[in-house]
């Protein structure tokens, strides 16, 4: 079984559902498990939740430059027609 196959598991069995699960969705269980057991108190599990809004952040701009890219070749390609 593949660790993808287990992961999915996982988020299935954690009742993650599908839109956040993406490649920061290792980081939300952990995240979740805090704030159920600190009875989602703000100023508890602030290590976790940095982690987990660092990497949706680097994922968005992972995301951004590539679509800039993208527009970018989809620009030369029209000027150099």
């Amino acid at each position: 079984m593949s660790s993808s196959t287990t992961a999915s598991q996982e988020l299935k069995a954690h009742r993650v559902p599908l839109a956040w699960r993406d490649q920061c969705s290792a980081l939300l269980l952990p995240l979740n498990v805090c704030r159920k057991d600190k009875y989602y108190l703000p100023w508890e599990c602030e290590n976790e939740r940095h982690a987990y809004e660092k990497c949706q952040y680097d994922d968005y701009m992972r995301r951004m430059k590539a679509l800039s890219k993208q527009k970018l070749r989809e620009r030369e390609a029209v000027a150099d027609s």
